[in-house]
């Protein structure tokens, strides 16, 4: 299977550039992870196929996680296109998900919407253009170029341009991201 050795590859290729990267030698990463030096040597030059308990030490004598040793080694996610939703007025740039915060940039074409949310956690923007008019409660609030606004959501909340199109970076937990993004 070639996918299976493509990314065998990437994974060797990993391993021996964090290994170098750290300056140390192949005993000194075998002596951290608990393996023989010609052990790891067959396994980063391909003679050997690399067991998930041999990954896992690996990966944390090299203090990375699993997941960074295999993730994709294409550059499909280098560029980052946006999602475009023209009956909510909003497009979207996924710039991150990890470890339950995402992390989005915002082009926000409509008002706020009537009917504010309410979820648990807590939303963060910072306006890069134009002004954003953030519902709070009973609150409006214009949010202008360059200032940032962070709240509890489980107060009543609603936000959207004013005035002409607005871009924000906004830091959302799982709930924020659930109501902001997919709906």
């Amino acid at each position: 299977m070639k996918q299976d050795k493509d990314l065998e590859d990437v994974v060797r290729q990993r391993i021996r550039g964090l290994r170098t990267a750290r300056g140390w030698s192949l005993d000194e990463l075998a002596t951290r992870c608990l393996l023989s030096p010609s052990t790891l040597s067959r396994i980063e030059t391909g003679h050997r196929r690399i067991a998930l308990d041999q990954m896992t030490a690996i990966a944390r004598a090299l203090g990375t996680t699993l997941d960074a040793l295999v993730e994709s080694g294409t550059d499909d996610d280098v560029v980052i296109r946006p999602h475009r939703n023209e009956e909510r007025g909003i497009t979207t740039w996924l710039l991150s998900r990890d470890s339950g915060q995402t992390v989005s940039k915002m082009r926000i074409t409509r008002g706020a919407p009537d009917e504010p949310r309410v979820h648990p956690g807590r939303d963060w923007f910072t306006v890069l253009s134009g002004t954003i008019e953030l519902r709070l409660g009973e609150r409006t609030i214009l949010v202008g170029t360059g200032e940032a606004a962070e709240f509890s959501t489980m107060v009543p909340h609603a936000f959207g341009a004013h005035g002409g199109p607005a871009e924000i970076l906004c830091i959302l937990d799982h709930e924020g991201e659930r109501s902001h993004l997919k709906h």
